[in-house]
């Protein structure tokens, strides 16, 4: 009996390298890792695209049961600076993955985000409209649209809110970079969003949360939720960290308005779970199981 393959892309980025790791943790798959701007030992590189060498993935590394598609212009202020890159890193390249999923027979697992909603109507469950207020969250969108539109793909679009956990660095995070803001004691003053509710979820759990999917027996769902129960405003946020690192924080204003300038974000995205909850039910695991916020937080600084 062969070992099951699973291709992970963006495999050196915050979610594709904890992704990996997991399912290279389980010892139940053959795992690739694949990565671009950085290189990192043990993965494949690979510009995702040059359309060639992303059919070459797929064919010369024998036939995958499934990818997870991490790689993604994830910062909506670096996307609306560089639409045209985004438009191809966030749409075409998942659409070309689904026509790949079609072909050659693998699952695809196009990780997705809470964005793709406006924030007006939470919770929102998989089948609700979409309505995107930034080009980041329309280029997710119609990535989704992309994957889930290819005949005989067996594409899944999986939908994750702001994402932590170790990084390394934390500007490669919206929650861990919050920690720079805590931690900055010069003098200097930030206003900081106190409008927006947030769910932020650790890119640990995500990453076993997709080992145990690959391993279910049933037909899945082709949109799937996975979110941490916890909201947060990015204010609150700072408090925990100051809290945790004992450290003041009166350098950190709260703002209680809605923002009027940059790049807009929803209000409240909250991601409903239920039906991915039910996903699982007499699977052996459960609940979706994530990681309470300041729990791991202080855990994870005082290891530091």
């Amino acid at each position: 009996m062969t070992t099951p393959k699973v291709i992970v892309t963006g495999a050196s980025g915050v979610l594709g390298s904890a992704v990996y790791a997991a399912f290279e943790r389980s010892g139940a798959f053959e795992v690739i890792g694949i990565s671009h701007s950085r290189q990192v030992a043990k993965m494949k590189q690979l510009d995702l695209l040059d359309n060639a060498k992303l059919e070459n993935l797929a064919s010369d590394l024998g036939t995958a049961d499934w990818i997870i598609h991490c790689a993604a212009e994830r910062r909506p202020d670096v996307a609306e600076k560089n639409p045209e890159g985004t438009q191809k890193l966030n749409v075409e390249v998942p659409t070309r993955l689904s026509s790949l999923s079609s072909k050659y027979g693998f699952k695809l697992v196009y990780i997705s985000t809470d964005y793709v909603f406006d924030g007006t109507s939470p919770p929102y469950s998989t089948d609700a409209p979409t309505n995107p207020l930034q080009l980041y969250g329309r280029t997710k969108r119609d990535g989704e649209v992309g994957v889930l539109g290819v005949e005989g793909s067996k594409g899944i679009v999986l939908r994750v809110p702001v994402l932590y956990g170790p990084t390394p660095s934390n500007s490669d995070s919206a929650i861990n970079i919050l920690l720079d803001v805590v931690q900055d004691q010069s003098g200097k003053k930030y206003t900081m969003d106190h409008f927006a509710t947030r769910y932020p979820t650790n890119v640990l759990d995500i990453a076993e949360f997709l080992v145990r999917l690959s391993s279910l027996k049933r037909s899945l769902p082709s949109i799937i939720h996975y979110s941490a129960g916890e909201p947060f405003t990015k204010y609150e946020i700072c408090l925990i960290f100051a809290q945790i690192l004992q450290l003041p924080h009166d350098h950190i204003v709260p703002q209680s308005d809605p923002p009027t300038d940059g790049t807009p974000r929803p209000a409240n995205t909250q991601l409903d779970v239920r039906a991915t909850e039910a996903l699982f039910e007499g699977s052996g695991f459960e609940g979706l199981g994530w990681n309470e916020f300041e729990e791991w937080w202080t855990g994870y600084l005082r290891r530091a």
